[in-house]
This record gives structure tokens, C-alpha cells and sequence, in this order.
């Protein structure tokens, strides 16, 4: 079944989003970044700003902050793996279903916004 997920998103853009929303994947990176991938079924979407730039976050409390109010409740931290990207090595790379399966829950309080 194919996916209605576009490759990349806005705010603005995921706003108007039907329910069910997709889930959420809160990705850190290294030196304190965080992205957001959004998954349906097997697609992921990235989400842009509006130049169609990744959207980066320094905290988590900032990814709750600008998706709470469009109805998230919770996302799946995740982490970059080095060994994803080493030359040479015979580690395949971490597939999204993985990632979303062993990452840690996070929720998004509407509380502190």
C-alpha cells in the first residue's frame, strides 16, 4: 500500500494533516541537534523548514513545543550510529523500523507551553 507521505514536510504543511497523525521520530544528532522524521507504514518524511531546509531543534522540549499543539502527544528518541556511515565495516545500516522499534518514548507536554 502506498504511502500519502510526502519526502519532506513543514509546519505549516503537517498542520493541515488529517488524523491519524503519523508517528514520530526525534533523532539526535551530534553537538545537541535533534530532527524530526515522521513515519507512516514504511514511508518517512523529514521535517523541512520553509526554504527546505532540515528542521533542527536543540532540545526535545522545542520539538514538544511546535508539535503538541498540532495533536502529537509523544515521539521515539532516536540516535545517530557512527558505524552507520564507517567505510569498510560489515554493519548494515540501522533500517527506520529499527530505529523506531529501539528508540525511547518521549511525550510532548502541552502543559509548559
Amino acid at each position: 500500500m502506498p504511502s500519502t507521505l510526502p519526502a519532506h514536510v513543514t509546519l505549516e504543511d503537517l498542520a493541515q494533516w488529517p488524523t491519524p497523525l503519523p508517528d514520530v521520530e526525534v533523532h539526535g544528532l551530534d553537538m545537541g541537534w535533534y530532527i524530526v522524521r515522521l513515519h507512516r507504514d514504511n514511508a518517512v518524511s523529514l521535517l523541512t523548514d520553509e526554504n527546505g531546509e532540515t528542521q533542527r531543534f536543540t532540545g526535545t522540549q522545542w520539538i514538544g513545543r511546535a508539535l503538541a499543539p498540532l495533536g502529537f502527544t509523544h515521539g521515539t528518541l532516536t540516535w545517530a550510529d557512527a558505524a552507520d556511515e564507517m567505510i569498510g565495516t560489515d554493519v548494515p545500516p540501522v533500517s527506520a523500523q529499527q530505529r523506531m522499534a529501539h528508540g525511547v518514548r518521549v511525550a510532548f507536554n502541552q502543559t509548559c507551553l
